[in-house]
């Protein structure tokens, strides 16, 4: 019998993977910031081309309706609205001949933009 007040956690379906490539940078990153308590915020907003728009950045703070996912010492924040939309992705980083990026592994879009940080479901 399951407990209706249990803390839901960090894995399964809601779950947020973290690749070993995005894990690597993101300590790179977060160590010349000098600053240990940085993680990477990842939301999710309406816009761009195909519907919804990634959105990164660093953040030390953790809010109540906020979910950590962590690899390798390095935290990833998504708040329980993006959470919706992310469910079952993994966050990478990619070095291309055209650049390097966090890219979002989403299985729950059904198209993207050319430049990977749009989508729509």
């Amino acid at each position: 019998m399951s407990d209706p007040f249990a803390i839901e956690l960090e894995t399964g379906p809601k779950e947020v993977r973290i690749s070993e490539s995005a894990a690597k940078r993101l300590a790179y990153l977060i160590e010349q910031e000098a600053d240990p308590s940085l993680m990477l915020r990842v939301t999710v907003s309406g816009g761009g081309c195909s519907g919804y728009q990634y959105s990164f950045a660093f953040d030390g703070n953790v809010s109540a309706d906020d979910r950590v996912f962590e690899r390798d010492g390095v935290k990833v924040v998504v708040d329980d609205v993006s959470l919706g939309l992310l469910a079952g992705s993994e966050i990478d980083y990619v070095e291309e001949l055209v650049g390097a990026a966090f890219r979002v592994h989403n299985p729950q879009a059904t198209a993207s933009c050319g430049c990977g940080t749009s989508f729509s479901i």
